[in-house]
């Protein structure tokens, strides 16, 4: 019996990969994600799951969000690095489409891991394949082995106050938090702003629903007017100049805040760039 399902696992990974596009399964191949001698790194990412969710991450990415990513050269080939972006859109597909574009449109690909909100892991089945495809969970001492061991960490410093907020503040970055500029600071890490434009129209606000939202136990309720689900909008995504920081991480407040707000002049910039430059929605 062994043998037969080993069989007919081994039958399904050629038929999963086969509708993986060639350069696309060559790209996963070739990502260097620090696994041990079983395949997995310390957060359990395994990159052969990747043949799984390959060929729908690739449609989505090329096909329904028609994505563009513009200077992705600026992220560093090798060596730790942070990405600081925007978050908005109700569901964090913004994470997903940014991951997408350093697999399939950066030479070489980069696997980039993402800090995922507390709550996100305890839905069920979610925690394990969150894992799998190298998502962490985001706690400071997680960041800080990704980073020890060379990795690509993407932050959203809005959390839950960005992805949520309604579509009369789409593009106003709300405050961001001070814990990525202290790691950075305390990693030695450059920070790559990112300025992502398409995320706020996917599933736009009119209102949060705050006390039912409590009751289920979310973050957030949102009410849109499109539903539940993310609309074909097209994604551009903006990659600045690595940024480099020097100070103590432990420095008050008002310091940190003073770089924070460095990077986050630079995501307003990109933003801008991002919104005059379409024009439209959907193309």
């Amino acid at each position: 019996m062994s043998r037969l399902k080993s069989g007919l696992r081994g039958v399904l990974d050629d038929k999963l990969v086969e509708r993986i596009p060639a350069d696309v399964w060559a790209r996963i191949q070739a990502m260097d994600a620090g696994q041990n001698e079983y395949g997995f790194d310390p957060f359990g990412f395994d990159p052969q799951f990747l043949k799984y969710i390959g060929a729908p991450a690739h449609w989505m990415y090329t096909k329904y969000f028609r994505a563009e990513s513009h200077d992705i050269e600026n992220i560093p080939n090798k060596g730790r690095v942070m990405l600081i972006a925007n978050h908005s859109g109700q569901v964090a597909i913004d994470g997903f489409v940014m991951g997408s574009a350093c697999l399939f449109d950066k030479n070489p690909p980069r696997m980039i891991r993402s800090m995922v909100e507390y709550w996100v892991p305890t839905i069920p089945f979610v925690s394990w394949m969150l894992a799998r495809a190298g998502q962490v969970t985001g706690t400071r001492e997680n960041a800080r082995i990704i980073l020890d061991r060379e990795g690509c960490l993407a932050v959203f410093p809005e959390g839950v106050n960005g992805i949520s907020k309604t579509y009369d503040r789409a593009y106003q970055l709300v405050d961001f938090g001070l814990g990525f500029m202290r790691l950075a600071l305390e990693m030695n890490t450059p920070i790559v702003p990112v300025g992502i434009v398409g995320a706020e129209e996917q599933i736009p606000s009119i209102y949060n629903f705050k006390p039912l939202a409590k009751m289920m136990g979310l973050p957030a309720f949102p009410i849109s007017p499109t539903g539940p689900m993310p609309l074909p909008v097209k994604y551009r995504l903006y990659f600045g100049e690595p940024m480099h920081f020097e100070g103590k991480p432990d420095d008050e407040d008002k310091v940190i805040r003073s770089k924070v707000n460095l990077v986050k002049g630079q995501i307003e910039k990109l933003l801008a760039r991002g919104l005059d430059e379409r024009k439209g929605y959907f193309f």
